[in-house]
This record gives structure tokens, C-alpha cells and sequence, in this order.
């Protein structure tokens, strides 16, 4: 497949799911910060349970890298308890965090100031964070243009032939950066379409007859 098929049709299921859901207004969260904190919880389990963990930490005034950092494990732990796996979850979340100050003083307005490739290479050599939540933390926290890619992502694209099954993160990630424009924009509303149209119909077992992409 070339260059102008990958570019046409990556144009046509965006503009296709956008006429069908609407923007999106993704990544819920007041600040940078929370944002992040929401990418790190977010690992498997689903957005309502990571909103009444946020809402935990926001109601003891604790949502802040330092506060977050000086907290014991136990209590953390218990905090974020209803994202689920909450022991595994707090451990990571202190991982970032020591990331955050040892190297940025805390302040995520200064990681902005960095450039993606340096940002992308510290996240990941974060115990815990892989490919998807350190590009979840660039795009939503950070406002670099990397394209998140996702399970809804991956089978939405390999059950339109777009890419075998068995490509690897890099090589679906390259389908996007080297076929469409560098947009934060473009990239956020793009990858929370995925979403949508992988939750209500490109499921495990899918709804093709009533998918807005069946025409694709």
C-alpha cells in the first residue's frame, strides 16, 4: 500500500468518525498534572473509576507532585483505590513522580520546555510508564504531537487491512506520523474517536452492520 492510500484513507475514517461522534473534548483534567496523574491510573480499568480516584485526591488537597511524593504508600494506595490495582497503581505513580522532581523540579510547565524525543526517552525509562502512557502523558499533558495508539486503535486498523495484526506500537505510530500533518489537535481528537467507535462497535465482537466505518 503507498503513501497516498495510507494518506486517503486515514483522512477518510477520521472525518468519517468525526461526523459521527463529534469532538470529544479529550483529556478531562484541569491541569497538566492531573492529567498525567490520570494517564498513570487510567491503566486498565475505565475513565469513571479514575475520576473517583482524581476526585479522591482532589477532596484531600493532595493532587500536587509534592504533596503526591511525600505521601506514604499506604495511603496513596488507598486513595487511588477505586482505579483499581491500586498497590501496583501507587508505586508507579511515585515512580513518575520522583521522575517529575528529580528532573523538572516537579513542574510539568517545565517539561513543556523540553523536546518530545528527550521527554518521550525519559517517560519511558520510567519504571512502569510504556509506549501508550508516555504518549498519553506528551499529547493530553504536554501538548507534543505523538500519536497515542490503543487496542481500539490497533483492531480497528488491522480489521480494515490497514496493517497486519501483528504490527508492533512503532510501526503503527509511524502509520500516523508519516501520513498525516504534526497536530496536537488533530492527533487528540483523532485517537478519542478510536476510542468511541472501539467501545460501541469495533468490539471484541464487533457491530459492523451499524459501524460508521462499515462503508471503509
Amino acid at each position: 500500500m503507498d503513501k497516498k492510500f495510507h494518506r486517503e484513507i486515514l483522512s477518510d475514517i477520521y472525518n468519517t468518525l468525526f461526523k459521527s461522534f463529534g469532538p470529544q473534548h479529550w483529556w478531562p483534567g484541569e491541569t497538566p498534572f492531573e492529567v498525567a496523574v490520570g494517564a498513570i491510573l487510567t491503566q486498565n480499568t475505565n475513565w469513571g473509576n479514575v475520576e473517583k480516584a482524581i476526585d479522591n485526591l482532589k477532596r484531600e488537597k493532595v493532587l500536587t507532585a509534592k504533596a503526591l511524593h511525600e505521601m506514604p504508600h499506604e495511603k496513596l494506595a488507598s486513595l487511588i483505590r477505586p482505579a483499581g490495582y491500586f498497590n501496583v497503581k501507587a508505586k508507579r505513580l511515585s515512580e513518575f513522580l520522583s521522575f517529575l522532581i528529580t528532573h523538572y523540579k516537579g513542574s510539568m510547565s517545565n517539561m513543556i520546555k523540553k523536546d518530545t524525543a528527550t521527554l518521550r526517552h525519559g517517560l519511558l525509562n520510567v519504571k512502569g510508564i510504556g509506549p501508550e502512557t508516555a504518549d498519553s502523558i506528551l499529547l493530553y499533558a504536554l501538548e507534543k504531537p505523538v500519536f497515542v495508539i490503543d487496542a481500539y486503535t490497533k483492531r480497528v486498523l488491522s480489521r480494515h487491512k490497514i496493517i497486519p495484526e501483528d504490527s508492533t506500537y512503532h510501526e503503527m505510530q509511524e502509520l500516523f506520523h508519516n501520513n498525516l500533518p504534526m497536530d496536537v489537535s488533530l492527533f487528540n481528537e483523532y485517537h478519542a474517536l478510536f476510542v468511541m467507535v472501539g467501545k460501541h462497535y469495533c468490539k471484541p465482537k464487533p457491530r459492523c452492520a451499524e459501524c460508521p466505518l462499515k462503508g471503509i
